[in-house]
């Protein structure tokens, strides 16, 4: 198989896989408009006798197989008549049919069927399934099966961005239709709950459920999933205990929201703002050019440093923690090295910040203050490096992103070190991607251009820093 074709979609899937912990594989849903479609199709296996279609799910899904199938394969006319591949019998659609077991009477039948959603007739002859791993096809809807815990996560990580509430329906046997025909028929994810039959014939688990989703929805659920993950939202979802006392695990955003918030925005006259970006973006340009227009900056690099300096307390700790390994010649802290030390180790690193991010905000609200004595209706522009990674933006009246695409980062990057592409990108993939990034910020200043370019754009940012600082009670 193609290598780039691979990438396409495996490394949406490994990572969606690794964040829920699946247990069978999303499966990628094809709608064709010519049966002969199903011979292009590399490794597609036809059926040898009629099926189901939650049968050809679970063989894609679980067995690992691509599997294809035109309006003779189908056992009956209920599957291929909510793909559109036939119409409804005069049985089904005058409510014979579900009257026979789901339903009291033939009206409730008829009412059954009129409710189910379905694909136009007459536009396709075959539906194809393969696991999306694979990618060998393009795929027009994904299907995903879990439990209640892993497709609450999956709706939280579509609503992260772009939030609204998600209606969902149950139109009870035959939730293939409320899945699949939902979702083609809307442009939608649509989350259902997999029907007797589903149970029966295709094998889906009591505690499953299914979701089927555009496969551009699906690359937004894996970056709304990721950005849960570092605010500490994950599956398995760990449990607190329903009968202990929960406020020490809590988000400690959500018990700040009180304390530090309105220490930190002051909810007066001054305006407090986080100015951030990828690295080698050029934020401290900016940051120079808000301060020369009157903005008092705080800039925590510099914070970081002086918490680090010998004889804070800080500086103690991580000498403790990590050895004199970390010491230049001179006892103080060695940057570099320490950075190399917690660069790919998760734990060192949160070990780290829990000795400077205290003293760092401690610093910071500090300043404030003094800045709150001088000046009640400053505007207030904190340059923080990893404000997004570090999930800050909550702390702040607005956010500010420098943006440059991630190609001009690494030329950037390369030109400023003095290192190779490969050592750049290593630097880059440590940070959140800019693209991802932009959705987190109420300005961006484009920094690709010219010094000229960039200056104007910072002098109409402060325009509009400047009427809502004075236009705050």
């Amino acid at each position: 198989m193609d290598q780039a074709k691979e990438q396409k979609w495996g490394d949406v899937v490994r990572r969606l896989e690794r964040l829920l912990r699946l247990r069978s594989f999303p499966v990628a849903l094809k709608m064709l408009a010519r049966r002969e479609e199903l011979e292009d199709i590399p490794f597609l296996r036809r059926p040898t006798h009629k099926m189901t279609l939650c049968q050809l799910i679970t063989l894609a899904r679980n067995f690992d197989w691509t599997v294809g199938a035109d309006l003779d394969d189908f056992l009956f006319a209920t599957c291929p008549s909510i793909l559109g591949l036939c119409e409804l019998p005069e049985g089904y659609r005058d409510g014979t049919f579900r009257s026979i077991v789901w339903v009291q009477t033939k009206e409730d039948g008829r009412r059954y069927e009129a409710a189910i959603p379905r694909l136009p007739v007459g536009r396709f002859q075959a539906v194809a399934l393969a696991p999306l791993v694979y990618d060998p096809f393009e795929p027009e809807m994904v299907l995903i099966y879990g439990n209640p815990a892993q497709m609450i996560l999956l709706v939280n990580a579509l609503q992260f961005s772009r939030y609204e509430v998600m209606h969902f329906h149950c139109v009870g046997e035959s939730s293939c239709a409320d899945a699949i025909a939902r979702c083609w028929l809307e442009g939608k994810a649509s989350l259902a709950i997999p029907c007797y039959g589903e149970r029966r014939y295709g094998h889906a688990q009591d505690d499953e459920l299914v979701m089927a989703l555009p496969p551009q929805e699906l690359r937004r659920a894996v970056e709304g999933l990721e950005a849960l993950y570092r605010r500490g939202v994950r599956y398995p979802i760990s449990q607190a205990g329903a009968e202990l006392e929960v406020t020490p695990v809590l988000p400690a955003a959500y018990r700040e929201l009180a304390q530090r918030v309105p220490r930190l925005r002051g909810w007066g006259g001054r305006l407090v703002v986080g100015l951030t970006g990828g690295i080698a973006s050029g934020k401290s340009s900016v940051a120079r050019m808000l301060a020369q227009r009157g903005a008092h900056l705080i800039d925590f690099d510099q914070l970081a440093r002086q918490v680090v300096e010998p004889g804070q307390p800080a500086y103690q700790e991580i000498v403790d923690y990590f050895g004199r390994q970390v010491l230049a010649p001179d006892g103080t802290l060695d940057r570099k090295a320490l950075g190399e030390v917690v660069f790919r180790d998760l734990e060192k690193r949160k070990k780290l910040e829990s000795f400077t991010h205290p003293r760092i905000f401690a610093a910071f609200h500090r300043r404030l203050e003094e800045i709150g004595r001088q000046d009640p209706q400053a505007v207030v522009v904190a340059e923080v490096p990893l404000l997004i990674e570090l999930n800050l933006c909550y702390l702040f009246d607005r956010v500010i992103l420098v943006y440059v695409p991630p190609e001009v980062q690494i030329r950037r990057l390369m030109e400023r070190e003095g290192i190779t592409r490969q050592e750049a990108e290593d630097r880059l993939r440590a940070q959140l991607p800019i693209d991802q990034k932009r959705g987190f910020a109420q300005h961006v200043i484009d920094n690709q251009g010219s010094l000229e370019d960039t200056a104007a754009q910072v002098e109409a940012l402060w325009r509009e820093l400047s009427r809502a600082g004075d236009d705050r009670p």
